[in-house]
This record gives structure tokens, sequence and C-alpha cells, in this order.
């Protein structure tokens, strides 16, 4: 954090010395261009700060694929959630609103992922690419990655790609209900949310992997099929923390689903 100057950690606007000049001290402050604020004193932002390095650069001056294969420590992200479950199971009622809350923390993620797979999918956003000087206007329009269109592809980018990103793993299984076409099951034998987490007695339905159903859900909602991903323990003998994410898709994707089959697209 950058050092303030001494007359404001005193808590006074005067300098600790009664014979120096105020002039001296009133250059570091810029007055204000808005006249509901004029004359009242501000930092001056030309020094190196939090907000503004002295390179001029934030970090969204940063290439995407600057963190490409750059891994978070697991002792922060482990921090970081027990702080989110703490903070939500001091405001539930339930299990079901304990989860429900987890599941919308990890929605807007899911939307932002989407995003940053795709364009990593680019010739634009791959590393391999930028080391190319010149590529054709018509082969660079052909190999830009869209948005899936069909079922299996989303949920090919979800356990081949998405997984990877997040845990450096893919999913360990991808499953169709028997009963209901419209209900997918990403199978994860490991939730890396569950490692952390002790649920206690009367809680035992609870399943904090409902973060990762969230960031799922996002992901296929930004993708536009519109879903309810939810996550369900399913322990073992051999993995304790089995958890299922059921995906349950609406009726209109299912619909889609069968008119772009007809019509041939992959």
């Amino acid at each position: 954090m950058a050092a303030l100057p001494p007359n404001l950690l005193s808590g006074s606007s005067h300098p600790s010395s009664h014979t120096s000049s105020p002039s001296r001290h009133l250059s570091q402050y810029s007055t204000s261009s808005n006249p509901l604020a004029s004359g009242t004193p501000t930092l001056n932002t030309s020094s190196s700060t939090l907000r503004y390095p002295s390179t001029r650069k934030t970090i969204y001056d940063r290439n995407l694929n600057r963190s490409r294969n750059a891994e978070l420590s697991r002792a922060s992200f482990a921090y970081l959630f027990m702080e989110m479950v703490s903070y939500a199971h001091k405001r539930v009622k339930g299990i079901q609103d304990f989860e429900k809350r987890l599941s919308e923390q990890g929605y807007p993620l899911g939307l932002k992922l989407l995003d940053l797979l795709l364009y990593r999918s680019t010739p634009a956003g791959s590393s391999s690419s930028s080391s190319s000087t010149s590529t054709s206007s018509s082969s660079s329009s052909s190999n830009n990655a869209t948005r899936p269109l069909r079922l299996l592809p989303l949920l090919t980018l979800l356990t081949t790609k998405l997984y990877p990103l997040l845990f450096s793993r893919p999913a360990d299984s991808l499953e169709q209900s028997t009963s209901n076409p419209g209900e997918y099951m990403i199978i994860d034998n490991t939730p890396l949310t569950n490692h952390y987490i002790s649920v206690p007695k009367e809680m035992n339905q609870l399943s904090v992997a409902a973060y990762i159903a969230g960031i799922i859900e996002g992901v296929c909602d930004g993708a536009g099929f519109q879903c309810k991903a939810s996550a369900h323990n399913t322990a073992t003998d051999v993995w304790p923390n089995r958890t299922v994410f059921l995906i349950k898709f609406e009726d209109h994707v299912l619909e889609r689903e069968k008119e772009l089959e007809r019509q041939g697209v992959k």
C-alpha cells in the first residue's frame, strides 16, 4: 500500500513543523474540477499507487493468455471459499437456501469463463498463432471459435475445457439420464470445493459443490442453453466426496436440438 503523507497520518491538515511553508504541502493536492466539490483537495494520481501503477498499466492491459498456464494457490482458494461458506452460513435459513446462495455466487463466473474459453480457442487467443506473421482472411474467419450449437459440443466443452481450466483435469464422467433425455450428469469423484469444508451432521445433505454447479449453469446459459444445474452428494466407500452435477435443460432447448439434428447441423 502506498505510504500516506505524515500530515494525513497525524489526523491534522497542518504539517508537524510550524516553520515550513504551507504551499510546500498543498502542492501535493489538486483541486477538483467538479463545481459541487470546488476547493476540496484530492490526492494527485501522478505518483504510483495501487490503482495507478508507475507503468500506467492496470490488470485490464494484460494479455488474456498471460495466465493460461498459471495456477492459483490452493491455500488461497481454500481461505476465500471457506470465508464464502461461513458468510453464507450466517445468512441462510436452510440447506436449499444455502446451496442457492453458493450457486448464485458461481453463476457470474461461468458467464465470464465462457467468453475466455471461446477467445482462447481463436487464432488471436492461441499462443501458437501469435508467432505467425500473416494469415489469410478466409482461413482466419474459418478458424474463429463460435459458441456450441448442439448439446454434445457444449457438454464436451464443460468436461474437457472448463474443468481443466478450473481444476487442471477433466471431469471423471459424463452420463445421460436413461429416464429423461433432457438431463445430463457430470460426475466428479474429488471436487475441490469439498476438500476444505467440514459439513455438520445436521446438514449432511448440504453440497458446497453447488458453487461449481452455478459455474456450469452460467456457462450453459451464456451459450444459449438455458438449464438448471444442481450438485448432489453420492458418496461411495472409495470416493467419499463423489458429487454428481445434474443439468436439466429447458424444453425449448431440447426442441431446438431436435430441429438442428433434423437439419444435419453439428
